[in-house]
């Protein structure tokens, strides 16, 4: 995921061509207020558990059913799962071995895509390895802080709803996740590091016509099509290494923008479905504001630029919130949290309100 890989160990160098603002994020969260969040998030509620961590969700077209990626019980690494929001239980789609990541449906919500490291020929050390570390993790006091690695296994794979039908759609040398389609369904935009820096590249759905859309140092990655299909959001170390900020830039590879530039890490942007809004993660390091929260921001479309517009703090919650994602309508949010009784990561819902 949105997406999923809070990278905090690559590279530099920053090239725009629209305007570029800085914003400092400032929080109102005063212990004497009532928490921000109630002014936009209602009938919060907790939709995954028994997984020893579980996030990246993302809403089928219709709404009524999610898919994302959970560490379960036996086995040390994600795999993807579909669960319908309804009382359903979750359903493994992916191959139950190997790393999954950056799970998303096809617009039409007949299918799924999502990366895989299945196909790793040291797969049993892999696994080994990974038994291990989950081992350590458990022991008491234990803490690992959070690392994506850039698999080099990692390929990305579309299948039928229920995971039957898998379909290799890359077959590169490195790292292809960071996985998501334009909402026609005809295009997949992704992350690559088969150029040598982790790059984003447009294919067509069924993986051919590959095109590399960035072409910058330092990390790029976690991107989404806008509803409109114009425009792609991403997040960017290009200027600092390990210091995200959000990027937007046309499908034809002009008007790179830098919509943050501050000193903090932000990251899993998204797009709001009907309303010219983005929402992201972020912690405002260089002002002492370390937990993540979530922030949406309203922008303007202008002379061929998305220029970046008021921020509005989202969550003010003591527990980290991550990875937000709006549902078909916009009605409702979801993201990944720790707020939850065991302090594990687990998916959450609200009904969501916009400032306006």
């Amino acid at each position: 995921m949105n997406r999923t890989h809070f990278v905090m160990q690559i590279g530099a160098a920053l090239s725009v061509s629209c305007l570029l603002a800085s914003y400092v994020f400032a929080a109102d969260n005063a212990p004497d207020k009532p928490a921000i969040e109630s002014r936009y998030l209602t009938n919060i509620r907790q939709v995954t558990s028994g997984f020893v961590r579980a996030g990246e969700g993302y809403f089928s077209p219709d709404g009524q059913t999610i898919i994302y990626q959970a560490v379960p019980q036996d086995y040390p690494f994600y795999q993807i799962y579909t669960q319908p929001l309804a009382g359903g239980k979750p359903r493994l789609v992916s191959t139950g071995r190997g790393k999954t990541t950056c799970s998303f449906f096809s617009p039409d919500g007949k299918g799924i895509i999502f990366a895989s490291s299945h196909l790793d020929p040291d797969l049993i050390h892999t696994e080994e390895v990974g038994r291990r570390q989950q081992l350590e993790d458990a022991k008491p006091g234990a803490h690992r802080r959070y690392q994506w690695d850039f698999d080099q296994n990692m390929e990305i794979f579309a299948a039928d709803l229920d995971g039957k039908n898998l379909r290799r759609l890359t077959n590169s040398k490195g790292y292809d996740a960071e996985c998501s389609y334009s909402s026609d369904g005809r295009e997949i935009v992704f992350c690559s590091d088969r150029g040598g820096n982790p790059n984003l590249y447009i294919m067509d759905a069924d993986g051919s016509n590959v095109r590399q859309l960035t072409h910058e140092k330092g990390y790029n990655g976690g991107p989404f099509f806008s509803p409109d299909g114009k425009w792609v959001v991403y997040r960017s170390d290009r200027k600092q290494e390990s210091l995200l900020q959000i990027h937007v830039i046309g499908v034809d590879g002009k008007n790179d923008t830098a919509l943050t530039d501050n000193g903090g890490v932000n990251w899993a942007p998204y797009w709001h479905p009907t309303k010219p809004y983005l929402i992201w993660t972020s912690a405002d390091y260089a002002h002492g504001r370390r937990n993540f929260d979530l922030w949406l921001m309203k922008y303007e479309t202008k002379g061929g630029c998305i220029l970046p517009g008021p921020l509005t703090q989202i969550t003010d919650h003591p527990a980290a919130d991550v990875l937000p994602v709006f549902s078909p309508d916009g009605k409702q949010l979801m993201w990944t949290s720790s707020r939850t009784t065991d302090h594990s990561s687990q998916l959450f819902i609200a009904d969501f309100r916009l400032p306006e």
